[in-house]
Parts: structure tokens; sequence; C-alpha cells
């Protein structure tokens, strides 16, 4: 029998499509492990539009343990979607996101909830000895790992890796679109949360193939240059666009000064020179980039104050 909600303290969260064969075995292991933990759980499956009689699986699982939910997306949507729908659909204290295809390992749980006993807010998993091909997985991940952890100052080896545990007031306040479920730890940076990372195991995989490709690294470098403005300049976008309208917009009028002066005092003919155009292009460009960033931070405030969303999180109130 499942628990009262007001006591279930972990949530584990399972994007699901087209991973029937590998479904019975995960249940099994999640449940051996979850048994052993000693914490009230539940587990979410999340059918994200699967055409291979995963949903007819899921079932099953869910008629024989009432801790395994099930919920069927009406497509496919994506993994940021089906992720999205399981936080919002969740009930424990701690929420743990887990592949369905057992590259990760069920039985590395209970090494992120002793992290997150130690107070962390995200935990995640790093798979420091990953199975998987270097030149065309390992190798753009690791560059792209260095790229966030530098822009963004969360440190971590391995944002990829879907083992991840977070406590529910940090995927509660994180709104996820595109593919940015990856990045959460960095979405989320912005409360001040804590964040640790722990050695996970990584196993090669046994059944189906893998849902990505070489085109994810140019999916990847879009989503790091959205997550670096998402970061730094949600909230103040004219800093961005104002200040490359300043620098453009300078540019393009010392160019014209100078034709200028050229033209009236040493009778330089400007009707042959092209650098003229280009330079009042560049004011021009100026001027209509400072626009976009007030127009910009005009729907930033409507935003926040339409959907009542807050600019700043309390960690602890006292007296």
């Amino acid at each position: 029998m499942a628990e009262n909600e007001d006591n279930i303290e972990i949530s584990v969260i399972i994007p699901v499509y087209n991973e029937q064969q590998c479904l019975q075995a995960l249940c099994k292991r999640l449940e051996s492990t979850l048994g052993q933990n000693g914490q009230s759980y539940e587990v979410l499956l999340i059918d994200d539009g699967s055409q291979d009689g995963s949903w007819e699986e899921m079932v099953r699982i869910n008629r024989q343990n009432k801790r395994f939910r099930i919920i069927k997306l009406r497509r496919n949507f994506g993994q940021t979607a089906a992720m999205s729908a399981g936080f919002d659909y969740c009930r424990g204290a701690v929420a743990i996101t887990l592949d369905a295809d057992l590259q990760n390992e069920p039985e590395d749980i209970p090494k992120l909830i002793a992290e997150i006993n130690k107070g962390y807010d995200v935990v995640s998993g790093w798979r420091k000895d990953r199975k998987e091909n270097y030149l065309t997985r390992r190798f753009p991940s690791n560059m792209a790992n260095r790229l966030i952890s530098f822009l963004t100052g969360v440190r971590l080896h391995d944002f990829g890796c879907t083992l991840k545990a977070y406590r529910k007031d940090v995927i509660k306040n994180t709104k996820l679109y595109g593919e940015m479920h990856r990045y959460i730890p960095a979405l989320a940076s912005w409360m001040g949360i804590t964040v640790s990372e722990v050695v996970v195991g990584h196993k090669p995989r046994k059944h189906g193939k893998s849902k990505y490709g070489l085109n994810r690294i140019f999916k990847v470098f879009l989503d790091i240059i959205t997550l670096k403005f998402l970061l730094s300049f949600s909230t103040k976008p004219i800093q961005v666009f104002g200040l490359f309208g300043i620098l453009v917009g300078a540019a393009g009028g010392i160019i014209t000064l100078v034709l200028i002066i050229q033209r009236v005092f040493f009778l330089v003919s400007l009707a042959n020179r092209p650098l003229f155009i280009v330079a009042i292009f560049l004011v021009f460009i100026g001027i209509q980039f400072i626009t976009f960033g007030l127009l910009a931070e005009l729907n930033i405030r409507i935003y926040h104050e339409s959907q009542q969303k807050p600019i700043y999180f309390v960690r602890e109130i006292k007296g």
C-alpha cells in the first residue's frame, strides 16, 4: 500500500521512451534498493509517447506495486517535458531523477540520499567511467561540462548525468523548457543552492538504442548560450542588449565623425566611400539593440508581475 502523501520522503522520477525491455528489471532493482533504505518512497514512471509496449508494461508494474505511479503523456514531448511532469506530480521531500535504460544503476540512489542528508540542496551523479564512445559522446560532453562550469560557476564534472537528487523547494521553483533538464543545478544556482557531486556507476546499454546522436552537439551549444543568458541577464536584459548597442553605435559614431572631419577639413570626397554607409548602419543598429533591451526589460517586468514570480528565495526564517 502506498504511503500517505504527507509522509513520502523520496520520489524517483523516470522518463520512459521505448524502454519496454528494461522496465521489469529496473523496477525490481528499485524495489530492492529503496526497500532497504528504510524511507517511504514512490516511483513515477512517465511514458513519453512510447510505441513499443512500454505503457502496457508500466500498467502491469503499477498493478503489482502501487508505489509505482504511472503517467502517460499524449505524445512524445521529450525528456525535459517528461521530467517536468514528474516534478509537478511527485510528492516526496526529495526528488531523484533516473534514466530507464539501466545505464544508471538504481543501487547508487542511497549515495545521493546520504549527500542530501548532509544538507545539500542538489546532488549530481558523476559517471566517472562512462561506457560510451569517446569521440562522439565523452569528448563533446567533457568540453560542454567544462564550458558550463566556467560560465555558470557551478563546478560539476557531468551535467548530463540524469541520476540526480533535488530538494523539493528547488524543483518546485525551477521551470524547465527546451532541453534544460540537464542543467537544473545551473538553472537553480541563482537561488543560492548548495551542490554536491558523487561518483556513480555507468553500464553499457543492453537493450534498445540511444536517443542521442552527433546533432546533439549543436543543440547543447545553443542550450549553453540560453543558459548563460537566463542566469546572467534574464532579469536585466538591457545590460546585454544595451551594452552591445552602445559599443556598436559608438563605433559607428566615431567612424562617421572621422569621415566628416576628413570631408570638412581635408576635402576628402565621401561619394565613393562605402565605409560611410557602414558607419551609418552601425549607428542605427546600435539604436535598435538599445531599443530591444528596453522592450525586453518591459517584457521581463510583465512576466514577473503577471506570474507573481519572485526575484529572491528565502532559505530560513527564525523568530
